[in-house]
């Protein structure tokens, strides 16, 4: 999510390697080491990094943009728009990357057509849901993207969720009914509400995608070609949906370059940070967005009522639960992680 600030994460990236070189050489002994790790496992006594501290900057950003994408519907249809914010990401992100671009491989631009099929598919339809429901509520729904990735590797891959997963399942379809129509509590869903669950879909399978070639590629470079990709494809969806041109505006043009530096910022964080950040503590740090939509959503006039809150927030709980490990998984992590250490 910082493409913008390449340098500056290159610069925490190599402070980090420098801190663990200084940890290797500079030993605890086994016994404080053993207390450090068990303190250092308590959320008391954790301190956000600074990739951490990016990503919750990024997520009060991202959850500000589904507002403004409400607005710039009233001048654009969805699709047209959904290209020209992803144009605008993929010229910011190439400037401050051209160098790295004649690098590019067959194999990070097969990845990059992945990922951008998949943000097409997510942030085009979660774009036409705002045509017709709340950017507050649209926020919520879209958020259900973190329980369905073991969903959607259960039903694709054939891996079985586990328990806190499978609760958060749970809770995050029993906000759903809440959250959606006027009375909740039921599958009555409206059309802009199926797509931008469909929407929630596709975002999990771009957080499957990125998982699997993180690593694998040069996160720049990769961030250009899904950007361009997802630019183009939504283009072409405007011939099939019969989309009208819009005229132009300044406040179109406006709209499209600010979601396009905060879509940059976006995807390049979210590439870097699945590095160096575990999903777990990301995906804490992403269960805030749709609360921050909210709060813009409702500076700006929206009101959800009792009911939707309360799913809203069974929403946010299943976000958090559903990256949540049971003592035994918390066991096997603090193992792998003393042995690194010790390695």
């Amino acid at each position: 999510m910082a493409g913008i600030f390449v340098h500056y994460i290159a610069h925490w990236m190599g402070l980090g390697s420098i801190l663990r070189t200084i940890r290797r050489i500079v030993r605890r002994p086994q016994v404080a080491r053993k207390v450090m790790t068990s303190l250092n496992s308590s959320p008391r006594f954790t301190r956000l990094s600074k990739a951490e501290c990016v990503l919750v900057v990024i997520t009060m950003v991202w959850g500000g943009t589904f507002l403004l994408v409400q607005h710039a519907m009233t001048v654009s249809g969805p699709m047209f728009f959904v290209g020209l914010r992803f144009a605008a990401a993929a010229l910011i992100v190439a400037l401050f990357s051209w160098r790295h671009l004649r690098d590019l491989t067959l194999f990070e631009l097969r990845a990059g057509a992945f990922i951008g099929v998949a943000i097409m598919l997510g942030y085009g339809l979660q774009t036409v849901g705002l045509q017709s429901i709340p950017s507050s509520q649209s926020a919520f729904i879209t958020a259900l993207y973190v329980p369905f990735v073991p969903l959607l590797q259960w039903l694709v891959l054939g891996r079985r969720p586990g328990l806190m997963p499978s609760i958060g399942i749970m809770l995050a379809f029993t906000g759903l009914m809440l959250v959606s129509g006027p009375a909740g509590a039921s599958f009555n869903f409206s059309p802009g509400e199926i797509v931008t669950l469909i929407s929630a879909v596709a975002i999990a399978a771009e957080i499957i995608l990125i998982s699997a070639y993180a690593g694998q590629v040069d996160v720049r470079r990769v961030t250009v070609v899904q950007l361009a990709t997802t630019s183009v494809l939504a283009f072409l969806m405007v011939v099939p949906t019969q989309e009208v041109i819009p005229d132009f505006s300044w406040f179109l043009l406006g709209s499209a370059l600010g979601l396009g530096a905060a879509s940059a910022a976006i995807q390049v964080a979210m590439n870097w940070a699945q590095k160096s950040v575990s999903p777990t503590r990301a995906t804490l740090i992403y269960a805030g967005e749709p609360v921050w939509a909210g709060i813009v959503g409702r500076l700006a006039g929206e009101r959800l009522p009792a009911i939707a809150l309360l799913g809203a927030g069974l929403i946010v709980a299943a976000v958090i639960v559903s990256e949540l490990k049971t003592k035994g998984k918390k066991v096997e992590a603090n193992e792998a992680l003393e042995q690194e250490t010790q390695g």
